[in-house]
């Protein structure tokens, strides 16, 4: 039952839960999109405490921090309470330094996927600018993941 709860959880939490949204409020989407960066920042945090130092781990989990920060405006400009970090309920130990990037490959691919339905929407011109910076990293980061998952 607690699993059952935890993973229709995990469906509503951060990118998935954007992506699964059928309508999606300015207050949502600041929601999701922080909530999938503490994700990112939780699994990659798991990833080098499991693994050990993983450069690109090390510095993508740097931009995570930096993504967070660029959001937290916003929450602030329009009144919107900031969600409580619970993604370490969400966080699943990879079994493989190449399933760690597997892993970073497709929670990149989920937050560009968020990102990009975002910005198909009417948004105020600073969140499309923060989202807009945000998607792009991601793209960024998605690149460095996709070449570790080659080298391993």
């Amino acid at each position: 039952m607690y699993e059952n709860r935890l993973r229709q959880n995990a469906e509503n939490y951060g990118a998935k839960g954007a992506l699964n949204a059928s309508t999606l409020t300015l207050s949502r989407m600041l929601t999701y999109a922080l909530q999938d960066e503490f994700l990112a920042q939780a699994r990659y945090n798991d990833i080098l405490l499991n693994f050990g130092y993983i450069r690109t781990f090390a510095q993508i989990q740097e931009a995570e921090l930096r993504h967070i920060s660029a959001l937290l405006p916003l929450f602030e400009r329009y009144q919107v309470p900031i969600p409580e970090d619970i993604s370490r309920m969400f966080v699943t130990t990879p079994e493989s330094i190449k399933s760690a990037f597997a892993f970073g490959v497709q929670g990149e691919v989920e937050n560009i996927s968020m990102y990009n339905k975002f910005l198909s929407l009417n948004i105020p011109t600073d969140v499309r600018t923060i989202f807009t910076q945000l998607r792009n990293a991601s793209m960024n980061h998605l690149n460095a993941f996709e070449i570790g998952l080659s080298r391993n």
